[in-house]
């Protein structure tokens, strides 16, 4: 039976650490030693290889785009405390382009300097470019104005080969590629790892062809890190595109 006068002292403590200050986003505490220069990340049965030797990928997730970017520093030094070594976050297309032609990469939607600072918060990146991403955000990370385009009265189709979509998607792709493609690892050294294609697309289609040509314009915009899809374990739609699973 707990004491009374030891409930209160419980009490107490709970509220003062309830009301406790939290630390300034970019409160002056040591950052870890960046990780290791990426001069290369490959695939093997078995085993991932940074560097030419065995690398565990320890990762969580983060989306930049939720997050006020005074506020990544703070939340990256978190992930890294709970043990991480790795940070996936998506890339929202509707955040980076808006209304269409019209890019927005400053602020909470600066990609590049999310990158960077995971590197010198001593993380690897995968990169989730989609262009389709879900995550529970508005229209899967898609543009509104998608919806209006159309082709020879046709309206657009997205996920699919529909060439209006495509020709949308490759000009998304490549803007990322321009952005981030300089941070990834190989000759540049940089600390993404991996980028992923689509998300989850096996659970709404099996067309290979679609998938194949998200790959290709992944390729086209400089990504030359290993490619990979997230999938349930008894759909095939990834691997059959030449593709990694998760």
């Amino acid at each position: 039976m707990i004491s009374m006068k030891l409930l209160l002292m419980i009490i107490a403590g709970s509220l003062a650490i309830g009301n406790a200050t939290l630390p300034a986003a970019n409160a002056a505490t040591p950052s870890p030693a960046p990780p290791a220069k990426a001069d290369s990340f490959t695939l093997q049965p078995g085993n991932f290889l940074l560097n030419g030797k065995p690398f565990q990928i320890i990762s969580g997730e983060m989306h930049y785009e939720r997050i006020p970017h005074e506020y990544w520093r703070h939340r990256l030094r978190m992930a890294r405390a709970m043990g991480l070594n790795t940070i996936a976050t998506y890339v929202f297309w509707n955040v980076h382009e808006p209304e269409k032609g019209k890019w927005s990469f400053s602020g909470d939607a600066d990609l590049a300097a999310f990158i960077r600072t995971a590197r010198e918060e001593g993380l690897y990146v995968l990169l989730r470019v989609g262009p389709y991403a879900c995550a529970e955000w508005e229209f899967g990370g898609y543009p509104y104005w998608l919806l209006n385009e159309t082709m020879d009265g046709r309206p657009l189709v997205i996920r699919s080969t529909d060439p209006n979509f495509l020709r949308y998607s490759s000009l998304f792709l490549d803007r990322i590629g321009k952005e981030c493609a300089s941070l990834q690892a190989g000759s540049n050294g940089g600390n993404i790892l991996m980028v992923q294609v689509e998300n989850e697309y096996g659970s709404f289609g099996k067309d290979k062809v679609y998938m194949a040509a998200i790959r290709d314009q992944i390729r086209h915009a400089g990504f030359t890190v290993p490619l990979y899809t997230a999938d349930g374990p008894d759909l095939e739609i990834g691997n059959n595109a030449g593709l990694g699973r998760r």
